[in-house]
């Protein structure tokens, strides 16, 4: 059997690479998995490739309380009761100095990161079973920083904050919460850092980060992936309350 049959899981920014991937394993596991994202051509492609009937989707906007309601409602009455719930949607925002850094773009990217993870657990605990999971996907840049994402890094700072403090709370049923801290990615989402990045830097950001990393290469959405099976499943019953570094050494 697999680490997560039988098991439930909702996982948000579900049309992503990690998503798609942590949704690939985790269907692979056993587990039914509910991906929730804006993105509703993304879902069915995603879907699609995946091609199980253990796997569906619902479009969802984590920012939204009654959007989040809505789909924590819809991935109980397709497979019941949550086992995992995986809060991972996210956006870069700008990059910039912190005199020249747009307030809107700061308070949009909290929303998403820090409302939506906020969003999940609130709406989320209550419709999960005892001995659950809660992941939250923060970053590297969540333990330390560099001057110009102000947004990002202080939104992945903060989900640390929260995943503390509801991991104390859910303890008592069992529920696990965890973030994971990803380093450089090899998917669009860091393209689209590395591209913003390499014009501030005057030399090409994929190979800084590389060389700032010391296994020297980004991530595979697979390996962040196989990271969130771990926390999801009883391979890490005793583990709460924790930062996983997938980094490649980045942090150290």
């Amino acid at each position: 059997m697999g680490l997560l049959a039988g098991k439930v899981c909702a996982i948000t920014g579900g049309a992503g690479s990690i998503g798609a991937a942590t949704a690939r394993v985790f269907a692979n596991e056993g587990a039914s998995v509910m991906l929730v994202d804006l993105d509703e051509s993304a879902l069915h492609r995603v879907c699609a490739e995946i091609a199980s009937d253990r796997v569906a989707w619902t479009t969802g906007d984590v920012t939204d309380a009654a959007s989040v309601r809505a789909y924590v409602d819809r991935t109980v009455e397709r497979f019941g009761k949550i086992d995992v719930l995986v809060s991972n949607a996210g956006t870069i925002g700008a990059i910039a100095p912190i005199d020249r850094f747009p307030e809107d773009v700061f308070d949009a990217v909290l929303a998403v990161h820090v409302r939506g993870a906020f969003l999940a657990c609130k709406y989320g605990v209550p419709a999960m079973n005892d001995g659950g999971s809660i992941i939250i996907t923060s970053s590297v840049a969540g333990v330390r920083a560099d001057p110009g994402p102000y947004a990002y890094i202080t939104a992945k700072h903060a989900q640390v904050g929260l995943m503390r403090a509801v991991a104390k709370e859910t303890a008592a049923r069992g529920i696990r919460v965890n973030t994971i801290h990803p380093g450089p990615v090899d998917n669009a989402f860091q393209l689209d850092v590395e591209d913003k990045l390499s014009g501030i830097l005057q030399r090409d950001a994929t190979e800084f980060f590389d060389e700032r990393i010391p296994l020297g290469r980004h991530a595979t959405p697979a390996e962040i992936a196989d990271s969130m099976l771990y926390l999801a499943s009883r391979l890490s019953s005793f583990t709460t309350g924790s930062t996983l570094m997938v980094d490649g050494g980045m942090s150290t």
